[in-house]
C-alpha cells in the first residue's frame, strides 16, 4: 500500500511539473519552439493525459517526426493501438517519413494485441522503406512474430538480420522458452555467448524457468555460475528466478542461500519466491516465519503473498494461522480481493473438519465473484454431501450468466450422481455438449459416474466410447462403474484393454480393479495385483488399496488374512481402513476382533456414529445385551447421535427425499399405505417360499446317498432366490 501511495504521489508531482512547464512556455511564448513543445507532449503522454496531449499536438504550428512518434508511442504504451494506427496513417498523409522508432513503437503495439496479420503489413512497409537491416526495427519485428506465436517467422527474421543485439537474442530465446523448446533455447543461449554478446536479466531469467526438475539441478548450478561471472547476482529479477529454479530442482537449501545473499536487492517477489519454495517443500512453519519477517523488514505482502500463505493453512495444526490471516486480511481491507477471498474459501473447504459454513460466509460477503469462486463453492457443497444445495447454487450461477467450465460440470454432475437425479443429469449432459466440454476428461468421467449411479450402465458406456480414450481418468471411471454394478468381469476386461492400449495406470486404477476383484471373490487375483503394483508399475500401495484388499478378504470369509495384512502395513491404519476391517468382522461374525477394531476407531473418530451403531447391532444379534447397553451408554455420554440415512427418488423432474420414519412428505399417508401392502405381500411370499422348500426337501430325501442327491438338487434349484444356499457373489451384491 505504501509503494502504491508513493507511486500516486510521484505521478501527481510529474503531472504538476508538466502543467507548470506548459504554462510557462505559453506565457513566455516559447511554446512555438518545436523542441520544447515535444518535451511537454512527451510529459503528457507519460502521465497518460492523452486529452491534453492531443490538444497540444493539434495546436502545434510545427511538427516533426519526433512529435508524431511521441503520440504513437504514448498511445501504444497505454494499449490504444487503434488510435496509434490512425496517428501513423495521418503521419504518412502529412508527408512525414517513418523511421526506426516509428516502426518499433507500432510493432510493440501489434505484438501486445497479437495481431499477426497487421504485423505482416507493417513488415512489408518496413522492407519497402529500407529498414529491414535496422537492428532496432529487426528486433521489434522478431519480438512481434514471437509474441504472435509465429516462432518460425521469428527465426527467419532473426537469420536475415545483418546485425543482432541482445534484444534480438533475448526475444527469440524467450519465445522458445514459452513454447517449451528447452533444447533450442539453450542452443541459442550457447550461440549468443559465442558471439560475445553481454548476458542480461532478459537472457537468464527465462532460461531458469525451464530448469524445473531434479534432473536439471546441475544445469541450474552452471547458470548460477554464469550469473556470478557476469555480475548479475544483484539483479533482482535474476535473483528471484534463481530462487524459484533451485526450489523446482528440489534444493530448498540452495534457494535459501540465494535469498540470504540478496539482502540489499530484495523486492516483494523475492520474498514471495522464498515463501513459495518453503511451501512447495512442505516447510510450512518456515514459510509462516518468513511471512512475519517480510513485514518486519517493511515489505507489504501483496495478493500473491496472501494467496500462497493461506493455501498452507488447511491442516488442523495450522487452523489458528488461517483464522489469524483471515483477520489480518479484513484489517487491511483485502477481503474484497477476489483471489484472496477465493483462497480463503479453498482453505476452509480443505480443512479437516470441512468448514462449509465459514466458506459460505466468505462467499456471501464477496461483492464480486468470478468463476473460481462459484466452482469452489459448488465443489465444496458436492463433496460435503450437500448435493441439493449444490444444484441450487448452480441455478444461481446460471442466472448470473457466468460461463461454466469443466470444473462446474464435474461438481454438479457429482451432485446429480449422489441424488441419482437422472433427468437433471441428462440436461447437464446436453449443456456440456452445447459448451463443447463433453470430451473433457473430467466432464466425461463425471458423466460416466452419473449414469452408473443412476443405474444406466449402457449410457455410461456410451459416454466412454464416444470420447477420446487416452486418459486414465475416463478408464478408471468406467472400470468403477462396472465393478459397482456387479459386472466385475467386464471391469477386468477393460483393465486388460487399458494395459494393452498403454494408457498410463495410476493409483486410482488399482482401487477400481481391486474393487472389481472384491465383488466377484477373486481373492488370489486381487492379492497378486496388490503385490505387483510397486514391482511392475512403480505405484506404491496406499491406504485405499489395503482397504480394498481387506474388503476382498472379508467378503471371502478370510478374516485372519485380512487382519495379517493390516498388521503387515508399513504405516498406521487410518479410520477408513479400520472401518473396512470392522465391516469384514461383521460379515464374518467375529465379535472379539470387531471389539478390538472398534476400540481403535473410537480413539481415532470418537464422534463417528457408525462405529457405535455397527458394534451395538453385532452385540444385539449375538444377544450380548450387557455389551450392547455399554455401547449405547457410551454414545449418550459422548453426545453421539445416530444420523439417519436418506433416500432420493426423482419423479417428473422433481427430487423427493426420505429418511426412516419420515412423515414430512405431503403424500406420506399414501406412501405408508402402499408400503404396508407391500410388506404384507412379502411376508406372504416368505411363508409360501419356506413351505415349498420344506415340501421339496421331504419329497427328495435320499437315505442311501444324501450327498450326491444334495449336489444334484442344487444344480436344479433356481440360483439367487431368497433363502437359497447357492447364491452367487454377483447376486449377493445386487441384492
Amino acid at each position: 500500500m505504501r509503494s502504491l501511495h508513493s507511486l500516486i504521489v510521484s505521478s501527481v508531482n510529474a503531472f504538476s511539473k508538466v502543467v507548470v512547464t506548459h504554462s510557462w512556455a505559453i506565457k513566455s511564448g516559447t511554446i512555438t519552439d518545436i523542441y520544447i513543445a515535444n518535451n511537454i507532449l512527451n510529459g503528457y503522454s507519460r502521465c497518460q493525459e492523452f486529452g491534453l496531449a492531443h490538444k497540444l499536438f493539434d495546436r502545434m504550428p510545427q511538427r516533426d517526426t519526433v512529435s508524431w512518434n511521441t503520440m504513437i508511442a504514448g498511445n501504444v504504451n497505454c494499449g490504444n493501438l487503434e488510435i496509434a494506427w490512425e496517428v501513423l496513417r495521418s503521419m504518412r498523409r502529412c508527408g512525414f517519413e517513418l523511421d526506426g522508432y516509428t516502426f518499433g513503437s507500432i510493432l510493440k503495439g501489434v505484438a501486445f494485441a497479437h495481431l499477426w496479420d497487421t504485423g505482416q503489413q507493417v513488415h512489408c512497409l518496413l522492407v519497402k522503406m529500407g529498414y529491414a537491416g535496422n537492428v532496432y526495427c529487426g528486433s521489434a519485428l522478431l519480438d512481434m512474430y514471437a509474441k504472435c506465436d509465429r516462432v518460425e517467422d521469428a527465426s527467419l527474421v532473426f537469420e536475415e538480420m545483418p546485425e543482432r543485439n541482445s534484444v534480438s537474442w533475448n526475444a527469440l530465446i524467450s519465445r522458445y522458452v514459452q513454447v517449451g523448446e528447452r533444447g533450442t533455447a539453450f542452443v541459442l543461449f550457447g550461440c549468443m555467448e559465442e558471439e560475445g554478446l553481454k548476458l542480461d536479466d532478459g537472457t537468464i531469467s527465462p532460461l531458469l524457468t525451464l530448469l524445473d526438475g531434479g534432473e536439471f539441478y546441475k544445469s541450474t548450478m552452471q547458470i548460477h555460475g554464469k550469473i556470478i561471472k557476469h555480475g548479475l547476482e544483484s539483479n533482482t529479477k535474476v535473483c528471484n528466478a534463481t530462487i524459484s529454479s533451485y526450489s523446482e530442482c528440489g534444493s530448498v537449501g540452495d534457494a535459501k542461500k540465494v535469498f540470504d545473499s540478496s539482502f540489499g536487492t530484495r523486492d516483494v517477489v523475492t520474498w514471495n519466491s522464498m515463501i513459495g519454495a518453503y511451501l512447495v517443500h512442505n516447510k510450512k512453519e518456515c514459510a509462516f516465519n518468513l511471512f512475519i519477517d517480510m513485514q518486519r523488514f517493511g515489505f507489504e505482502p501483496d495478493i500473491y503473498t496472501y494467496t500462497s500463505i493461506i493455501s498452507a493453512c488447511f491442516e488442523e495444526a495450522h487452523k489458528n494461522h488461517g483464522l489469524s490471516l483471515h483477520g489480518l486480511i479484513i484489517k487491511r481491507g483485502l477481503e474484497q480481493s477476489v483471489p484472496v477471498s477465493n483462497a480463503l474459501i479453498a482453505m476452509y473447504l480443505k480443512s479437516n473438519n470441512g468448514s462449509m459454513a465459514e466458506a459460505l460466509n466468505v462467499f456471501g460477503s464477496m461483492e464480486l465473484k468470478d468463476r473460481v469462486s462459484w466452482n469452489s463453492i459448488l465443489t465444496g457443497l458436492s463433496q460435503s454431501g450437500l448435493s441439493e444445495d449444490a444444484l441450487k447454487f448452480f441455478g444461481h450461477m446460471r442466472y448470473a450468466t457466468l460461463e461454466t467450465d469443466h470444473y462446474t460440470f464435474s461438481a454438479v454432475l457429482r451432485s446429480c450422481s449422489d441424488l441419482a437425479t437422472l433427468q437433471l443429469g441428462q440436461q447437464l449432459h446436453v449443456l456440456a455438449l452445447q459448451s463443447g466440454l463433453e470430451s473433457n476428461e473430467f466432464v466425461n468421467s463425471s458423466l460416466i459416474f452419473m449414469y452408473a449411479k443412476c443405474g444406466i450402465i449402457e449410457d455410461a458406456r456410451k459416454s466412454f466410447e464416444i470420447n477420446p480414450k487416452d486418459s486414465s481418468i475416463t478408464w478408471n471411471s468406467i472400470i468403477f462403474a462396472y465393478a459397482q454394478h456387479g459386472q466385475a468381469y467386464i471391469a477386468l476386461d477393460l483393465f486388460a484393454e487399458m494395459k494393452k492400449k498403454e494408457v498410463k495406470l495410476d493409483h486410482i486404477t488399482f482401487v477400481a480393479v481391486l474393487t472389481a476383484c472384491s465383488h466377484i471373490g477373486l481373492v488370489e487375483e486381487g492379492c497378486k495385483l496388490l503385490k505387483s503394483m510397486e514391482a511392475d508399475y512403480g505405484i506404491p500401495p496406499r491406504m485405499e488399496h489395503y482397504a480394498c484388499a481387506v474388503d476382498l478378504y472379508g467378503r471371502a470369509g478370510r478374516l485372519d488374512e485380512a487382519k495379517s495384512l493390516v498388521e503387515s502395513m508399513t504405516f498406521e491404519p487410518d479410520a477408513m481402513l479400520w472401518k473396512t476391517l470392522l465391516g469384514a468382522c461383521r460379515a464374518c461374525g467375529n465379535i472379539e476382533l470387531a471389539s478390538q477394531v472398534a476400540s481403535h476407531l473410537l480413539e481415532v473418530e470418537p464422534e463417528e456414529h457408525c462405529t457405535y451403531v455397527l458394534l451395538s447391532d453385532m452385540y444385539g444379534y449375538l444377544r450380548r445385551w450387557d455389551e450392547r447397553a455399554s455401547v449405547k451408554r457410551l454414545m449418550r455420554e459422548r453426545g453421539v447421535k445416530k444420523v439417519p440415512g436418506w433416500s432420493w427418488i426423482e419423479i417428473k423432474n422433481e427430487v423427493h427425499a426420505f429418511k426412516a420414519e419420515d412423515r414430512l412428505h405431503p403424500y406420506s399417508d399414501e406412501i405408508y399405505f402402499v408400503l404396508r401392502v407391500l410388506m404384507d405381500e412379502i411376508r406372504t411370499l416368505d411363508v409360501v417360499d419356506d413351505l415349498e422348500r420344506l415340501i421339496y426337501a421331504f419329497d427328495h430325501m435320499d437315505v442311501i446317498n444324501p450327498t450326491a442327491r444334495r449336489h444334484d438338487d442344487e444344480r436344479q434349484r433356481p440360483v439367487g432366490r431368497r433363502g437359497d444356499v447357492a447364491t452367487t457373489n454377483d447376486d449377493e451384491e445386487t441384492r
